[in-house]
């Protein structure tokens, strides 16, 4: 719920910041000075893909969210019983010593959305981050397929 009011805020933030930076786009290419109309153009430009960028990031961040709690309800969530840091975060070592079943779980069914869910948790509690988002957006890649199929 923390993390959720927190991407919220952010959103909330970056939509004032829009809006200040449109005004300020207006302004400047108002002026007719070719610096000026290029500026402003850049403040246009640059504020759209930021937005699309967090955009895809809450997207994502709701897609995931959605898959662990369907995960949770079928018990399919792997057990969190590793060793962990003061942070909380898995000690690493204890983390890569799990690593191999879940690659194992993926290699066996690689249409599972639910083996590339666990493999991207495993990723995650490695230190992985980016192999984790990338087996996680497989994950959602597949159960919407799945989804889709299913209708």
């Amino acid at each position: 719920m923390r993390n959720r009011l927190a991407a919220l805020l952010m959103a909330l933030l970056l939509l004032v910041y829009l809006v200040l930076v449109t005004q300020r786009a207006v302004l400047l290419i108002a002026t007719g000075e070719p610096v000026g109309v290029a500026m402003g153009i850049a403040l246009f430009v640059l504020p759209v893909i930021a937005a699309w960028a967090i955009g895809r990031e809450l997207l994502f961040g709701m897609r995931t969210e959605q898959l662990v709690k369907r995960l949770d309800a079928e018990g399919g969530l792997p057990v969190e019983d590793l060793p962990t840091r003061a942070s909380g975060r898995p000690l690493r070592d204890a983390a890569d010593e799990q690593f191999p079943q879940y690659r194992a779980e993926v290699e066996a069914a690689p249409e599972s959305w639910r083996a590339w869910f666990r493999l991207g948790l495993a990723y995650d509690a490695s230190g992985d981050r980016r192999r984790a988002r990338e087996a996680l957006r497989q994950a959602i890649r597949l159960e919407r397929a799945e989804a889709k199929a299913a209708r």
